[in-house]
């Protein structure tokens, strides 16, 4: 995905001194959960971000030029034990991620609205257990890697009736598997 910059963000990228920051957006069953790469909480959109501080770590973001699905892993150390079945207990696979990068100013404050650097579908979660705490690392995986998985819909009514309720367009298929069909001649 190429980036778009808007100005103020393309003359912070330049300066001598930059104060870049990240957010983590996760979309989870329970609720989305922010996060940023700061000390405290950040409010942006209308938001409130929780910081992670140094216990928040993102793997490096690849861009190619091929048309290939490339995947992250967002990693958050210190976790309490007793927040680790609440960790684990939560369906995460094919949940929505995003990350953001923004700057801000020596006064700390946000420069414009951060933009998505990735997006894509939480996949795995890897737990390192470290006694009274705890590292979870996340893999991410990009959108692209849809296309890869096999789509496994069906021309049946039942298939019809899970995806849309009440239609009945293909209640008639199985009778049609065994009649036979006289095309351009007369029945004998």
């Amino acid at each position: 995905m190429t980036l778009r910059l808007d100005e103020l963000t393309l003359v912070e990228t330049v300066k001598p001194v930059t104060r870049p920051i990240l957010l983590a957006e996760l979309d989870f069953v329970s609720g989305t959960k922010r996060l940023w790469s700061g000390v405290g909480n950040l409010v942006w959109n209308s938001l409130t971000w929780e910081g992670t501080g140094d216990l928040g770590r993102v793997s490096s973001i690849e861009e190619t030029v091929e048309l290939r699905a490339a995947g992250m892993s967002l990693q958050l150390a210190g976790v309490d034990a007793d927040d680790l079945t609440e960790v684990t207990a939560e369906p995460i696979q094919g949940r929505r991620a995003k990350v953001y990068i923004g700057f801000r100013d020596a006064n700390f404050q946000l420069i414009s609205d951060p933009i998505i650097i990735f997006d894509g579908r939480m996949d795995t979660i890897e737990i390192i257990d470290g006694g009274p705490t705890a590292t979870i690392t996340m893999k991410v995986e990009n959108r692209l890697r849809d296309l890869e998985r096999a789509r496994t819909r069906r021309y049946t009514d039942a298939d019809q009736q899970a995806r849309f309720e009440g239609d009945v367009g293909l209640q008639y298929v199985p009778a049609l598997q065994e009649i036979d069909i006289p095309w351009g001649r007369t029945r004998d």
